[in-house]
């Protein structure tokens, strides 16, 4: 059997490697580097950065720890070095990984040219099933002066070489609050313009809400409910954002503009009507087994449209192997033959930072589902006073019949918080099984406990 993917971001090359390692003769395709945009312009960049920032902050408030610090200043090329050489030291560590696995690595852009070949720089590549990873890249904006220069996009912003003095951010979700919290902690003013009524619309709105409010008084100013129409570029270079707000027209000025509206499916040029495989403007139209309408090919990750992030690409892969390898006879990875992609966390690394798992308390009101929300407090928690993180909430959502439908953590390590309610819910446990286990104090994760019991 022989696996072609087309793609080599982390659903791409987890793949590949777990096949190879499988003894599936497996081909990875990649037209970039190895990683995609999670590594080279996404998750790890931001991530870097973020670090940075966040060390930033904490030198401001040192005083609030008793420790008295001055005259400090954000060196941002020495920060964009550090991020550059922590892709780069990743990139090559992927690349050994494919190596050590057996992949067959092929640079260049991939072209379908029917539901089993593939062409790669006029090379074709037979192969029994083809596993279709190509991601996503940045949407547009269609208004005038989008393509003005200074407006940038979040692949430019992270290649930078200089601090801009003015930032404005187009967008409120996940990436676009992630560089406004990042660049005002480094120094920047900023502000960010969204359309709805409110940021992260997909996040519990408590939660959206306390962390608009919170990065608001750090400096970020918001204008939401904002219709942005134009970018004009004066004479000396500043860019003109100009809004449709609640009636009125308003602008910011800004020396560099960021359009974070969100990502489309990288789905043209690949030949996917030669295949006959379905897709849509919201991606590639697969089942629960990532597989197409077309038997031999699978779509995962962010090109599927379903769930645009890097963990659910990899979780995706394996879900294609499990449905290519059941149909062949075979066994793959039991250990996790029950993934189950409803329970997808998801975090957004602001400061402080936001995470979710499951159910928002609107989607359940408008499922008519059953709940108890549970709430517990960072400021009553006495690790996070001792952090200097007394900002925090966290909410667990119980249904009617003692399942953990969700739960929504804005604080210190939000993430690791979601996780361990994340495992819970995957293996079906009740919010018994939270209440009944231990927890290590003084920590963070008794502020779950709190919530549990409460």
């Amino acid at each position: 059997m022989k696996i072609t993917i087309i793609g080599a971001g982390p659903g791409g090359y987890e793949t590949a490697i777990a096949a190879a390692k499988a003894g599936i003769e497996t081909v990875l395709v990649e037209s970039g580097h190895v990683g995609g945009t999670c590594l080279n312009a996404g998750c790890i960049p931001t991530k870097a950065l973020c670090r940075s920032a966040r060390f930033a902050g904490e030198l401001r408030d040192s005083a609030g720890l008793g420790i008295a610090v001055s005259g400090f200043h954000v060196d941002f090329p020495a920060v964009m070095a550090r991020k550059n050489a922590i892709v780069e030291q990743l990139r090559t560590g992927v690349g050994t990984m494919l190596s050590a696995a057996g992949v067959t690595f092929v640079s260049g852009r991939a072209v379908l040219k029917d539901a089993h070949t593939v062409e790669v720089s006029g090379s074709l590549f037979n192969s029994d099933y083809i596993i279709i990873a190509t991601g996503s890249s940045p949407a547009a904006l269609a208004i005038p002066g989008a393509d003005s220069e200074g407006v940038v996009d979040s692949t430019e912003l992270l290649g930078m070489e200089s601090l801009p003095a003015r930032l404005c951010v187009i967008g409120a979700g996940v990436v676009g609050l992630e560089f406004a919290s990042v660049f005002r902690s480094f120094g920047s003013e900023v502000s960010v313009v969204e359309y709805c009524r409110e940021v992260l619309p997909r996040f519990d709105s408590d939660i959206a809400k306390r962390l608009r409010k919170s990065l608001a008084s750090n400096g970020i100013a918001f204008f939401m409910q904002s219709q942005v129409t134009k970018i004009d570029t004066l004479e000396d270079g500043t860019l003109r954002v100009c809004m449709s707000r609640k009636g009125a027209e308003e602008y910011v000025e800004a020396d560099k503009v960021l359009v974070s509206v969100g990502r489309r499916p990288v789905c043209e040029d690949l030949g996917l009507e030669n295949a006959g495989v379905e897709f849509t403007s919201k991606g590639i139209v697969t089942d629960e087994s990532m597989r197409t309408n077309i038997p031999s090919v699978f779509a995962i990750g962010d090109v599927n449209g379903r769930q645009m992030l890097a963990h659910a690409a990899v979780f995706q892969g394996k879900k294609a192997l499990q449905a290519i390898f059941a149909e062949n006879g075979l066994s793959f990875d039991s250990e996790t033959g029950n993934i189950d992609l409803s329970v997808m966390p998801s975090a957004v690394f602001t400061m402080p930072e936001a995470a979710s798992v499951g159910l928002t308390e609107e989607e359940c009101r408008e499922k008519r589902i059953g709940y108890r929300c549970r709430k517990s407090f960072y400021r009553a928690n006495g690790r996070a006073l001792c952090e200097n993180e007394p900002e925090g909430l966290c909410k667990i959502l119980e249904g009617d019949d003692g399942r953990i439908l969700g739960c929504h953590v804005l604080g210190a390590h939000a993430d690791a918080l979601v996780q361990e309610v994340s495992v819970l819910m995957s293996s079906g446990s009740g919010l018994g099984a939270l209440r009944s286990a231990v927890h290590i104090h003084p920590s963070l994760s008794e502020i779950l406990h709190s919530a549990a019991e409460a």
